[in-house]
């Protein structure tokens, strides 16, 4: 699912709704031995899987992830119809995929984005669970739709440590939501009107951790093709330190007919 630098970029055919580019990419980092994240970017879905566990058991449970998903039956037709209910339902024979396959020793956290259409238009059907990430970038500001679910994040919420001490807390890896470690394995789900011009960044946390927001909507601002915007935030966080597996996709949609793709 890692496309090649000179693959073409995939592009929905603008027949039924917005019309969808993306890009998409993924690198080991710097410091770490194996790639534990995996992503899938197959319209409607786009979304990222960073396993916890080593030892390999972290790649199986984000792989077992990403291949449920693949399951779905949007991403078999291309169809827009799907609900959080039937996603959810997905996910949880990941999670016992993943307990299956790990006995419990690993898991994965994930978000993304499916476009989804609705009588009043299409709209964007965001899910989370741990503290991988899901953005919008839009009329030139980024917006972080997705809530980590982490201890810091708890923190953060309690008011008991600010947004900056939670990107330098010793514990800001530690999650508090997962698939396959046994605990609470629901995901939460976001349902945004999609605009003309959006542009979805979903990443893992070895992109956000080492590239503050205003780094990444100045790329992501800066660099109209959704494939080449990927490459330079995936370069830029490798030139911030690599310190972990790094993983993005850039969905770009065009709603009125006509227009030039993003």
């Amino acid at each position: 699912m890692n496309p090649t630098s000179d693959a073409p970029l995939p592009a929905s055919d603008g027949a039924r709704g917005p019309r969808l580019r993306w890009g998409c990419g993924t690198d080991r980092g710097l410091r770490r031995e194996m790639n534990e994240d995996s992503f899938i970017a197959a319209e409607p879905v786009f979304a990222v899987a960073d396993g916890m566990g080593g030892h390999e058991a972290g790649e199986v449970a984000s792989s077992i992830c990403v291949r449920t998903l693949a399951e779905l039956p949007q991403v078999k037709t291309g169809s827009r119809d799907a609900t959080a209910g039937l996603v959810q339902d997905y996910l949880l024979i990941a999670d016992e995929g993943i307990r299956q396959a790990t006995d419990s020793r690993a898991g994965t956290t994930l978000s993304g984005v499916i476009v989804v259409e609705q009588p009043d238009g299409p709209y964007w059907l965001v899910l989370n669970i741990g503290d991988s990430r899901t953005y919008r970038y839009s009329h030139g500001g980024l917006t972080q739709v997705s809530v980590d679910h982490s201890e810091v994040q708890e923190l953060v919420a309690a008011g008991q440590i600010t947004e900056a001490e939670a990107a330098v807390h010793p514990r800001r890896h530690v999650v508090t939501r997962a698939l396959g470690t046994g605990d609470e394995s629901e995901a939460d789900y976001w349902l945004m009107p999609l605009e003309d011009g959006d542009r979805m960044l979903v990443c893992s946390d070895g992109l956000n951790g080492e590239l503050s927001d205003e780094r990444i909507a100045g790329i992501l601002g800066s660099e109209p093709d959704p494939q080449a915007a990927v490459d330079e935030l995936i370069q830029a966080a490798l030139r911030s330190g690599g310190r972990d597996n790094v993983t993005a996709i850039v969905v770009d949609a065009r709603t009125a007919v006509g227009d030039t793709p993003v």
